[in-house]
């Protein structure tokens, strides 16, 4: 397959406001290359769950479709981002012996333990998507990351347990299937933008990764290389939006355009208290208001997402351990002044992040927080392999059946975390 020898991925971020296309291509030394890039307005998920079929495969398909545009490449499958307030993450403990003959650690007793860990209670509607190993603990010495080889007679781990509805991604994999591609890989959306928007110093020294999308705020907490902590908070820029439109009397896209272009997020560093000039709505005369009564209504909601942010940092118990600070990222990143109000809220630095690591293409077109899902999906499946662009998780015999498609996935799911 063409497709094939020129390495091709494909990342589709399916987000609550926007849906997002990325084509790109490795090359031997697995440079990235941006060929093509599409966007597409979204009306068909609330807080990062499909509610509306149609809408969303239209958007898919739009966004998918620019995207082939661009790069001259015709798609087949694609790499897909999951997200939403019905992701959880909870910790878990596990502890098996090693009872073969030399007493030594295998990468089968390491599966056997992360197995006894994930023998949880769990609602009937929420599966497992993710099983992260914190540490290793063998004959009680603690603080191992990796102990295939070692010896012991008994072995504990604690590990981090990521789960979500299953419902939400059978949903996104109908989409995606209805719009006419292929879903290669489902991946959790925080992880994947951590790959393209943070460096390895910064998972080494710790850093808390805030996605402000449009349905759902999405926090990743990485400490000593390894994500210790997530969460998805159901406050997000769409509600910055509908506050402005409440607070002002002005129609939707009039309130989106105010946030986006002439908003803050500070209030306190407004130099210039000008005032906005709104149309009126149906032949009314037009209304004006200042920066500073818009600036308010901003920070009010900003300071809210960044506060609930706080308690899920204080909850991961790494508070005292992120040197590296806050990396923002996603559309609410793009508000004036974000960066100082966060310093304040969160008390560390704070700085927003942009795709990073390309080497050539449309690389000025993606320099953008709100690409740095559909980036990092790009670099997880090269992360991963690279070889799973063209491969799908759908059944290549007659097994077409969504419980076998699920059963792929899961399997899929479960595999995410094995290169951490």
């Amino acid at each position: 397959m063409d497709e094939q020898e020129e390495k091709i991925v494909v990342g589709l971020d399916i987000g609550t406001t926007k849906v997002c296309a990325v084509v790109a291509s490795i090359d031997a030394q697995e440079r990235v290359h941006i060929l093509g890039v599409g966007q597409a307005k979204n009306e068909g998920l609330n807080r990062g769950v499909v509610v509306n079929i149609d809408k969303t495969v239209n958007a898919i398909q739009t966004a998918i479709e620019q995207a082939q545009l661009a790069s001259g490449i015709e798609v087949n499958s694609v790499n897909v981002g999951i997200a939403g307030d019905h992701i959880r993450s909870m910790r878990s403990k596990g502890v098996i012996t090693i009872n073969n003959k030399d007493n030594e650690i295998t990468i089968d007793d390491v599966e056997r333990l992360l197995e006894d860990c994930q023998q949880i209670m769990l609602p009937t509607d929420q599966q497992i998507l993710h099983v992260i190993p914190q540490e290793f603990v063998v004959d009680g010495q603690d603080g191992i990351s990796d102990p295939v080889g070692m010896s012991g007679m008994r072995m504990e781990a604690e590990v981090h347990i990521i789960t979500g509805l299953v419902s939400a991604a059978k949903n996104i994999y109908r989409c995606v299937e209805r719009a006419g591609y292929e879903v290669a890989d489902i991946i959790l959306e925080p992880l994947a933008s951590s790959y393209s928007v943070l460096d390895e110093e910064e998972k080494e020294a710790g850093v808390v990764l805030v996605d402000i999308g449009g349905g759902t705020t999405d926090v990743a907490i990485f400490q000593d290389n390894t994500i210790r902590h997530t969460a998805a908070i159901a406050i997000a820029g769409k509600k910055v939006t509908d506050d402005i439109r409440m607070g002002l009397s002005v129609l939707d896209d009039q309130a989106e355009n105010l946030k986006c272009n002439h908003g803050e997020a500070y209030i306190d560093l407004i130099e210039d208290d000008e005032a906005i000039t709104v149309p009126g709505i149906s032949g009314r005369p037009p209304k004006e208001i200042t920066k500073s009564i818009l600036g308010k209504i901003i920070q009010a909601r900003m300071e809210e997402i960044l506060e609930i942010v706080a308690i899920e940092v204080k909850r991961s118990g790494y508070v005292d351990n992120l040197s590296a600070g806050v990396v923002l990222c996603g559309g609410g990143s793009l508000i004036q002044n974000v960066c100082p109000l966060a310093n304040e809220v969160l008390g560390m630095d704070t700085k927003v992040g942009k795709p990073r690591g390309l080497s050539g293409g449309l690389t000025a077109e993606v320099n953008n927080p709100i690409y740095a899902t559909s980036v990092g999906l790009v670099m997880h499946a090269i992360k991963t392999g690279g070889e799973n662009e063209n491969e799908s998780i759908i059944p290549s015999s007659n097994e077409t059946s969504m419980e076998k498609v699920m059963e792929r996935l899961t399997e899929r799911m479960r595999s995410w975390f094995k290169e951490l």
